[in-house]
C-alpha cells in the first residue's frame, strides 16, 4: 500500500472524509493508489528571487499527471535573503522544520522541492533528508546579466563594489541609484557564485536534480522542460524508494566540498552542507571541507573570485564541464535521483568558453578551497575563502579595533578620528547563532571611509558571523564558539596583536593564554546580546547550535522518518 493510500483507501468515515475534501477537481481513479507528488514551492512575492516558482510548479504538475501521479501544491515557509529581518539565516531552520512536519503529516508519497533564494534550497534539503520520503529539488536559476554604463552588474558583488566607491568619494550617489534599475534584470536569483547559485549547483552535486538542470538561467524555456521531466521522475522515484537516505552519502557530500572549492561557491555552504548531512547522520565534519577541498583548483572565473556571471557559466559548458575536469577528485560510487552515478552524466561534457571555465591544468587559482583555522581565537574553527581574499594578507599581523555589535560598527566606523590603520585588524562581534540572534552576514564589514578616502581596498576582518556568498575580501567568518557563547573573541580588545597565517591555518592572538582566559567579556558586548523574551527567537537562542556543526537546532538533528500512526477524525 502507498502512503498515501493509508488516508484514501478504504470505506470507512475517516477514508470517506480525506477523499471527499479533496474531490475538488481531482478524478475518482486519483485516490486508487496512484502516487501522490506534493510540490514543495517556495514562491513568494515577499522572496524576489523566488517570484517564478508558481510558473514552475506548473510544469512539474504537468509532469507529474503524465507521469500517472497527482501533483498537488503545497506552499511552504518561503525567506527572502534581501527582505527579511533581522537576518534570513535566524528562519532557515524554522523553514526546514515546517516543511518536515508537513511532509509527514499530509498524504504524500514524494516530493518536488522548489527553491532559489538562498535559503530555501537548503531548508528543504534538510526538510527532505528528516522525513525521508522520495524527494527531487529544482533549483529555481540565475536571472540574466544586467548592464549599467556598459559593464555588467554582479548582483550583491557590484553593490558592494558601488557602496564603497560612494563612501570613497569616486561614485556620486546619484550614479550609484540610477545603477538600481539595472541591477535586477529579470526573474530568478543572484548571478553572481553566491549563495543561492552555490546551493543550486551543490543540489545537483549532491544528487538531489535532475542532472543537467541545476544553473539553468530562470527565464530559459530549458528550465520548465526540466520541470516537467523533474515532474515525472519524482513519480518513478517512488515506483523504485529512492529517498534521500540513498541518495545523499558521505561521497555525495564530499563530492560537493571538491565542486565548492572548483566552482569558487560560497563559505554559506559550509554550515548549510553540515546542517543538511546532519539531519541524515552522514558523518561530515568542518575539517573536511579542508582536507578534501583546499588542494582543489579554482576554476570558474565568476564573481565575486573571478570576473564573469552565471549566464556566462551556463553557456560555457555549465556545471557538468567544470565537474568533468575534477572527475578524478569524485567520488565515482555517489548516485543521483535518478539511480545512476553523478560520473556518468560527465562524459560529453564540453567547455566552450574557456575563459569562464578553465582547465585543471591551467586554472584561474591553484588551492582555493575553503581553509578552515584554529587557534586561540577559535578553537573550535573558523572560515576564510582564500579565492575571495587578498593574497598579500593571508599571512598578517596587525592591532585588532573591535567593534561590539553592528550599531557600534556603524555608529564609529567612518569618524574621522577613528584610530585605524591599513594594517588593523578589524573584529566585529556578537553575531553568532546565539549573539544576533541568526548568525547575519555582516562579516564583510564595510571599511573606514578615512581608509577608503587613502586607496584601501581590502583589510583583514574577523566576525563570528557570516559573509554573503557576493561578498569578497579577507574575511574570517563563523568564528567558533562566538564571542556570546563565551568564546574567546568576547575577551579581544582593541590594541592586541591578532595572527592570521592562512598557510598554516592558525588565527591567534598574541596575549598570554592564561591573560586571555582571566579577562571579563566585554561589558558593551554582554550588553548588546539580548536574551528574547518569547517565540521562534526565544527557542532559537536556547537550542541553535555553533557554527561549526552547522547551526541547526539541537533537537532536530538525525532523521524521524515519514511515520505518522495516528488519526484525528
Amino acid at each position: 500500500m502507498s502512503r498515501s493510500s493509508q488516508w484514501y483507501s478504504g470505506t470507512d468515515r475517516n477514508a470517506y472524509i480525506h477523499r471527499a475534501w479533496m474531490r475538488r477537481g481531482l478524478p475518482s481513479d486519483a485516490f486508487d493508489g496512484r502516487p501522490h507528488i506534493a510540490i514543495a514551492n517556495t514562491a513568494s512575492d515577499l522572496t524576489p528571487c523566488n517570484m517564478h516558482l508558481d510558473e514552475v510548479a506548473e510544469h512539474v504538475k504537468r509532469g507529474v499527471w503524465e507521469a500517472g501521479g497527482v501533483p498537488l501544491n503545497l506552499p511552504v515557509v518561503s525567506l527572502g535573503e534581501t527582505q527579511v529581518r533581522p537576518t534570513a539565516m535566524l528562519w532557515r531552520n524554522m523553514a526546514a522544520m515546517a516543511v518536515e512536519e508537513m511532509l509527514r503529516a499530509n498524504p504524500i508519497d514524494g516530493v518536488v522541492l522548489l527553491g532559489g533564494c538562498d535559503k530555501t534550497i537548503p531548508a528543504l534539503l534538510m526538510a527532505a533528508a528528516s522525513v525521508d520520503l522520495p524527494a527531487v529539488v529544482v533549483p529555481g536559476g540565475p536571472m540574466l546579466t544586467g548592464h549599467f554604463r556598459g559593464v555588467p552588474l554582479g548582483c550583491g558583488t557590484d553593490v558592494w563594489k558601488l557602496s564603497e566607491e560612494v563612501r570613497a568619494g569616486t561614485l556620486s550617489q546619484a550614479e550609484f541609484l540610477r545603477s538600481e534599475s539595472s541591477m535586477i534584470r529579470s526573474k530568478g536569483h543572484c548571478n553572481t557564485m553566491g549563495t543561492a547559485s552555490t546551493m543550486g549547483l551543490l543540489a545537483e552535486v549532491l544528487g538531489m536534480t535532475l542532472p543537467g538542470l541545476a544553473g539553468t538561467p530562470a527565464p530559459d524555456s530549458r528550465l520548465l522542460e526540466g520541470a516537467h521531466a523533474t515532474g515525472a521522475l519524482a513519480v518513478e522515484m517512488v515506483a523504485s524508494g529512492r529517498r534521500p537516505s540513498t541518495v545523499l552519502t558521505r561521497g555525495s557530500f564530499l563530492n560537493a566540498i571538491v565542486a565548492l572549492a572548483a566552482l569558487g561557491g560560497s563559505t554559506n555552504a559550509v554550515v548549510h552542507l553540515l546542517a543538511i548531512a546532519g539531519r541524515l547522520g552522514v558523518d561530515l565534519h568542518q575539517d573536511d571541507f579542508d582536507r578534501t577541498g583546499s588542494g582543489v583548483p579554482l576554476l570558474v572565473d565568476l564573481q565575486p573570485a573571478g570576473r564573469f556571471l552565471m549566464e556566462d557559466l551556463y553557456r560555457a559548458g555549465g556545471l557538468h564541464a567544470v565537474l568533468r575536469e575534477v572527475r578524478d577528485l569524485l567520488d565515482p560510487h555517489a548516485r543521483t535521483v535518478t539511480g545512476r552515478p553523478l560520473v556518468d552524466y560527465l562524459a560529453g561534457a564540453r567547455i566552450h568558453d574557456p575563459a569562464v571555465i578553465r582547465t585543471h591544468d591551467r586554472p584561474l587559482r591553484q588551492d582555493a578551497g575553503i581553509a578552515i583555522l584554529y587557534g586561540d581565537l577559535a578553537p573550535d574553527g573558523a572560515v576564510i575563502k582564500p579565492a575571495a581574499a587578498s593574497a598579500h594578507l593571508l599571512r598578517h599581523r596587525g592591532p585588532a579595533l573591535v567593534f561590539d555589535s553592528i550599531e557600534d560598527l556603524r555608529a564609529r566606523l567612518d569618524d574621522p578620528d577613528l584610530d585605524v590603520t591599513a594594517d588593523s585588524v578589524l573584529i566585529l562581534r556578537g553575531c553568532g547563532p546565539k549573539g544576533y540572534p541568526g548568525m547575519p552576514e555582516v562579516a564583510n564589514l564595510p571599511l573606514p571611509a578615512k581608509l577608503l578616502a587613502q586607496g584601501v581596498r581590502d583589510m583583514v576582518r574577523i566576525c563570528d558571523g557570516r559573509m554573503s556568498g557576493t561578498a569578497y575580501g579577507t574575511v574570517v567568518l563563523h568564528v567558533a564558539p562566538e564571542a556570546a557563547s563565551g568564546g574567546p573573541l568576547a575577551r579581544v580588545r582593541t590594541g592586541d596583536m591578532i595572527i592570521l597565517d592562512v598557510p598554516n591555518r592558525r588565527l591567534d592572538v598574541d596575549v598570554p593564554a592564561a591573560e586571555l582566559a582571566a579577562r571579563e567579556p566585554s561589558p558593551a558586548a554582554v550588553k548588546a546580546f539580548a536574551r528574547p523574551a518569547r517565540g521562534w527567537q526565544r527557542l532559537y537562542v536556547e537550542t541553535v547550535q555553533q557554527a561549526n556543526t552547522g547551526a541547526d537546532l539541537d533537537f532536530l538533528i538525525g532523521s524521524s522518518g515519514d511515520h505518522i500512526s495516528r488519526e484525528s477524525h
